[in-house]
């Protein structure tokens, strides 16, 4: 999968808020937030093709998380990209 073009992070006051440029884009109705680890997500994939499993992977190597805790959280955050149409 891959984060769809005309979506961008940005750090506004101290919180990770994804920004939609574009018409095809823009739902006014959210603002998506982003915690410290799926933003550390975002910068890993953004502009790339990945999967989950390599996003376990990536958070495995960068915070003490258990496995299971970072596939299930792993598989929220996709889901939650997915249901906004962030990603392919």
């Amino acid at each position: 999968m891959r984060i769809k073009k005309g979506f961008e992070l940005r750090n506004v006051c101290g919180e990770n808020i994804i920004i939609a440029h574009g018409l095809e884009n823009i739902d006014f109705t959210k603002v998506i937030t982003l915690n410290e680890s799926a933003a550390f997500l975002w910068n890993k994939v953004v502009d790339k093709d990945f999967t989950e499993q390599e996003m376990v992977e990536m958070l495995l190597a960068e915070y003490e998380v258990e496995k299971q805790t970072a596939e299930e959280d792993v598989k929220a955050l996709v889901t939650s990209w997915k249901e906004t149409g962030m990603v392919d």
